[in-house]
């Protein structure tokens, strides 16, 4: 989860090291942080970038970029802040100018700014109303997924987003509290189903990072940004990916090995046909994690994954 809460912002963001050296940023060079969150990557990266560096931070979240402004307004116009998702990476980066950058970073996930404010929902340690929004103007609350949904597909969304071993249960036992409204009613329904807690993580906590995901349609958005982030990337620019979750991480995995491949033809066909060409090298044959020493400063880096890979020049 990215760092970042109010009362956290001149800490190091998680991986913060293995990150700026990942990306190499360097002057003249024009990067894209494109979930800026409270600016502490985008920091690094300019601080790097001296003198001429530029960067293009992107985030769906209007708290977490009023936030990054105060952060990097010491950086002045070489640092540039939108409101926008990631999806909207290539119209972003052509309305500054650039047709291609340096270098790109994603840092997915949930921040701990979103999670300590408990007017936004996301976490069951406060009392609110179930929003979990990334972006409060777009519709579509975690409150009306949960009173709304299908009780099949609600177990659905709670097994493969929460990977929840109760999920039937819990989707059940929502079905049968609604309407539910806060996220304490939530948990509360949550537990009860659970049964005796075998466990120190609390039995509601893989049910609201499934809504979560499910909420601002996580998935569906890395799999429409990987390709259009390796389009506009130089060669020999790099693309920094921090995931949190089994499935993000292994969609990027999956995405990089099979960009670094020239074909990509069944195993058992003699002549390629698919016309396919490497345009990736893997930087990160395994991820990255964290330290011992982050893990105990920030135990939420603990399921932290950082993959890289390099933009090659097409033959």
């Amino acid at each position: 989860m990215k760092s970042g809460s109010p009362s956290a912002i001149a800490h190091l963001p998680v991986l913060y090291n293995e990150t700026i050296l990942a990306l190499r940023p360097q002057s003249p060079g024009n990067y894209v942080d494109a979930t800026i969150g409270a600016g502490g990557h985008a920091s690094g990266i300019l601080q790097h970038s001296t003198p001429q560096g530029r960067l293009l931070g992107l985030d769906k979240d209007p708290q977490a970029l009023t936030i990054a402004k105060e952060t990097l307004k010491k950086f002045g116009d070489r640092a540039v802040l939108i409101h926008a998702s990631y999806t909207q990476i290539i119209e972003k980066v052509q309305k500054m100018g650039w047709e291609k950058v340096d270098g790109i970073l994603l840092d997915l996930g949930v921040s701990s700014m979103q999670l300590d404010t408990p007017e936004r929902g996301f976490s069951f340690k406060y009392d609110a109303p179930l929003d979990m929004r990334f972006d409060p103007s777009l519709p579509g609350t975690a409150a009306d997924l949960v009173n709304n949904t299908l009780e099949k597909d609600l177990a659905d969304i709670i097994w493969i987003y929460g990977e929840e071993r109760n999920s039937r249960r819990i989707a059940r036992a929502i079905v049968h509290a609604r309407p539910l409204k806060t996220t304490n009613e939530l948990a509360e329904v949550i537990e009860n189903a659970s049964g005796t807690r075998k466990s120190r993580i609390h039995p509601a906590t893989k049910t609201f990072q499934a809504l979560r995901i499910a909420v601002n349609k996580e998935l569906a958005a890395l799999e429409d940004v990987l390709p259009k982030a390796v389009r506009i990337l130089k060669p020999s620019a790099r693309i920094a990916i921090i995931t949190f979750h089994s499935l993000e991480d292994r969609m990027v995995k999956q995405f990089f090995r099979l960009e670094s491949r020239d074909c990509i033809c069944p195993p058992n066909q003699p002549i390629c046909t698919c016309g396919h060409h490497a345009t990736l090298r893997e930087i990160t044959r395994h991820p990255i994690t964290a330290g011992f020493q982050e893990i105990s400063q920030n135990p939420r880096s603990r399921s932290a994954h950082l993959r890289v890979a390099e933009r090659i020049l097409l033959a």
